[in-house]
C-alpha cells in the first residue's frame, strides 16, 4: 500500500496492465494462507479505493495478461513483449508495451517487475526456476522495454527471496497451529474421561 501511495503521488507514474498484475499477483502471494480467507477481496477492494482507483480494473487487466501468458510459450511471450510478434485481440496492451518502451520518464516500480516475472511464470514455469534461462529472460525483457536492467533483478530477486521466507514461516505457523490443536484435544480427552472414572468409581 505505501509503495502504491508513493507511486500514484508520482508526477512520471501512468499505470498500465503489468503494474495492475504486480499488484494483484503481490496481494495475493502475500495474502496467501490469511484467514478468513473472504475477508481478502474486501481487504483488496479497500486497498485500491483509499488510492481512489478503481479494484475491478486491477482484475480485470491482470485476468488478461494472465490469459495471454497462458496460450503462450515463454520465447512466444518474450517475442509479445519485444513486439515482434501481435494478437489482434490484445493491440491495446501491445500498445502500453510500446507507450512504455518509447517513455525515457517511465516510472518503474518493484510491483512493475512483479507483474513481468509473473507473466514469464505463467507462460513457462520452468523459465523462471532455472537461473540462467531466467536472466536471460529478465535482460530481453528489460532491453524490449528499456529497463534498468540490474534494479529489475535486484527487485525479483528479493521478491523471490521474499516469497520463500512467507512459505517457510506458513509452515512453521501450521505446525505450531497443530501442536496446539493436539495439545487441546488432549486436554479436552482428558476432561471428558475424567468425571466418567470418578462416576464409575463412586457407583461401585
Amino acid at each position: 500500500m505505501v509503495e502504491m501511495h508513493l507511486l500514484s503521488a508520482n508526477a512520471d507514474f501512468q499505470y498500465d496492465p503489468i503494474y495492475a498484475l504486480g499488484v494483484v499477483t503481490a496481494f495475493d502471494r502475500f495474502m496467501l494462507g490469511y484467514a478468513p480467507e473472504a475477508d481478502r477481496v474486501s481487504i483488496f477492494n479497500a486497498l485500491c479505493k483509499s488510492l481512489e482507483d478503481d479494484p475491478d480494473r486491477y482484475k480485470q487487466d491482470a485476468q488478461r495478461l494472465e490469459s495471454l501468458a497462458d496460450r503462450l510459450s515463454g520465447q512466444e511471450l518474450l517475442s509479445w513483449i519485444d513486439r515482434s510478434t501481435s494478437f489482434g485481440d490484445t493491440a491495446d496492451l501491445q500498445a502500453s508495451l510500446g507507450a512504455i518502451a518509447s517513455n525515457p520518464q517511465f516510472k518503474y516500480s518493484r510491483l512493475f517487475a512483479i507483474g513481468l516475472f509473473s507473466l514469464l511464470e505463467k507462460a513457462d514455469p520452468n523459465l523462471v526456476k532455472d537461473q540462467e534461462k531466467r536472466n536471460d529472460a529478465i535482460a530481453k525483457v528489460c532491453a524490449a522495454l528499456h529497463l534498468p536492467e540490474d534494479k529489475v533483478s535486484k527487485d525479483l530477486d528479493l521478491y523471490r527471496s521474499n516469497l520463500e521466507k512467507m512459505a517457510q514461516a506458513r509452515i512453521v505457523l501450521q505446525d505450531v497451529i497443530q501442536a496446539e490443536r493436539k495439545k487441546r484435544e488432549k486436554r479436552e480427552t482428558k476432561v471428558t474421561v475424567g468425571p466418567s472414572a470418578d462416576s464409575s468409581d463412586s457407583n461401585n
